[in-house]
């Protein structure tokens, strides 16, 4: 409540959406590539489908981390890639364990999945951007020392 009395909405939390868009992208491709791989015909091709598409969206996703990596460090961020896509640092436990744990999740249905489709193979691509987006975007660099002149 604020100091007028009126209501004052909580402050979203930050990167919550590229989470929600990791543990999304497990539950399309568990929900298709898992009947798919226990004989359910009809979701074969959806499944192929599904893995194509979320591999395809982890090319877009892994260039625009890097674009907006490539920007931190070059407005004064020491950009590294333990911090980057490890998530080292200040980043928060619960956004860490989210994304880990999506990663997770998507390399058990990958690991269960892969001799019935071997497409999804490439569906790890999608969570791990992710987590490169969200070092990209919300993690906290140290800043950068430059070089020594010559």
């Amino acid at each position: 409540m604020s100091v007028d009395g009126s209501e004052v909405a909580a402050p979203a939390v930050r990167g919550q959406w590229i989470e929600w868009s990791s543990w999304g992208g497990n539950v399309v491709f568990g929900l298709t590539a898992i009947p798919a791989a226990l004989g359910v015909g009809s979701l074969e091709d959806p499944a192929i489908v599904v893995c194509l598409a979320l591999f395809f969206a982890s090319l877009v996703i892994w260039t625009w981390a890097l674009f907006a990596a490539f920007v931190r460090s070059a407005g004064g961020d020491d950009v590294a890639v333990t911090t980057l896509f490890l998530l080292e640092g200040r980043a928060p436990k619960r956004a860490r364990w989210s994304l880990y744990g999506a990663f997770a999740v998507c390399l058990a249905i990958t690991a269960t999945t892969a001799a019935f489709n071997p497409f999804g193979v490439l569906v790890p691509m999608y969570p791990l951007g992710l987590i490169g987006l969200w070092g990209a975007r919300h993690g906290t660099f140290p800043p950068r020392r430059d070089a020594p002149s010559r």
